[in-house]
């Protein structure tokens, strides 16, 4: 049975009113069995007001991190799981018994078991467009996966190609392409990676992190192609759940 006391949660990130999180659990918080459990946003400007706002909330239990602050949350936390000391981006931060605060990544979960239904034996190699917290989080989960991949920048970095050197070639060695940055999220949604759509076949599956809206430009594009499409709506509910799970144990 699970404790009425108050419980509360939170999504930590900026400009976050469009949030998916606060959605879910306060929509799961409905239940009667959760009397007492409230989950809210917390928006700030900078990261350097984290440690206030855990000051000014002793009764936190648990967040959620969101763009911007995967990477940057790391200095203000305690300890890290060892995945997420791996992954290097953390997306859930529990809120120990003793007051200590460490961090968790369950993005690549929610990530991984979205995308292994859609895999197929050509499926082999991805390209990950975006080198932020959540690109690290997939990369992390196609490391388990044994794919192959290379991050997509207009920066020259290691294990990364350029966008401007994209072509026929690379898209026929990379079946699957992975948008994770913010472009075509709402209310921006004319927005869209600049890449050669023009070279996606029906063999690729192209996987867009946005959940809002359902479909970007990005996968209309992909799509019209031939190419399978996924949003990131049930990577969404995979980590969050993941993330719950992590909190009550």
């Amino acid at each position: 049975m699970i404790d009425s006391l108050k419980m509360r949660f939170g999504l930590l990130g900026r400009n976050i009113s469009y949030s998916f999180s606060k959605g879910h659990f306060t929509e799961k918080f409905k239940d009667p069995v959760f009397e007492g459990y409230t989950y809210e946003n917390f928006d700030i400007e900078d990261i350097n007001y984290f440690t206030e706002l855990v000051k000014n909330n002793p009764d936190l239990k648990g967040l959620n991190v969101t763009i911007p602050y995967k990477e940057a949350i790391l200095p203000f936390l305690d300890k890290l799981s060892k995945k997420a000391t791996v992954i290097g981006a953390v997306n859930t931060i529990k809120f120990t018994k003793n007051g200590k605060l460490k961090g968790y990544n369950t993005d690549y979960y929610g990530f991984k078991k979205s995308l292994e239904p859609l895999l197929q034996p050509h499926h082999t190699k991805a390209l990950i467009l975006g080198t932020g917290g959540a690109a690290k989080g997939v990369a992390f989960a196609l490391e388990e996966l044994g794919i192959l991949y290379t991050f997509v920048s207009r920066e020259n970095k290691e294990k990364t190609i350029r966008y401007d050197l994209l072509n026929a070639t690379v898209f026929e060695n990379h079946t699957i392409i992975i948008n994770t940055t913010p472009l075509g999220t709402s209310p921006n949604t004319a927005n869209f990676p600049d890449i050669p759509y023009e070279f996606f076949t029906e063999k690729h599956i192209a996987y867009d992190l946005i959940y809002n809206p359902a479909e970007t430009v990005f996968l209309k594009k992909a799509k019209k192609r031939g190419a399978q499409t996924k949003n990131g709506l049930d990577m969404l509910i995979l980590q969050a759940e993941k993330a719950w799970r992590i909190w009550n144990k």
